[in-house]
């Protein structure tokens, strides 16, 4: 019987909610949780420069895509495809 009580009290505890004073700050002077910080800032920035190296050739892949675009629009023009085609004929002599 007494075992029984024992882990009800126990599944009880762990079960409480803690309070704001229960808690206590860990972080405000442990240097095992103070020391990965710096490591972590320096990570971030050094993803948040490839993203920006991401950003800038996507952009610049997209402004290629756009003029290859418009230079293939400007070919099938009639006024420049009638001309492409008879210059081709001059120069296979129909």
């Amino acid at each position: 019987m007494r075992d029984r009580e024992g882990l009800i009290a126990r599944i009880r505890q762990i079960r409480r909610v803690p309070t704001a004073g229960d808690r206590q700050d860990t972080r405000a002077g442990d240097p095992e949780v103070a020391a990965p910080l710096p490591a972590l800032e320096a990570r971030v920035a050094h993803l948040e420069r490839l993203v920006e190296g991401l950003q800038d050739s996507v952009h610049r892949e997209s402004e290629r895509h756009a003029k290859l675009i418009a230079d293939l629009q400007a070919q099938i023009e009639p006024g420049a495809m009638s001309a492409a085609l008879a210059e081709d004929a001059r120069n296979r002599g129909l």
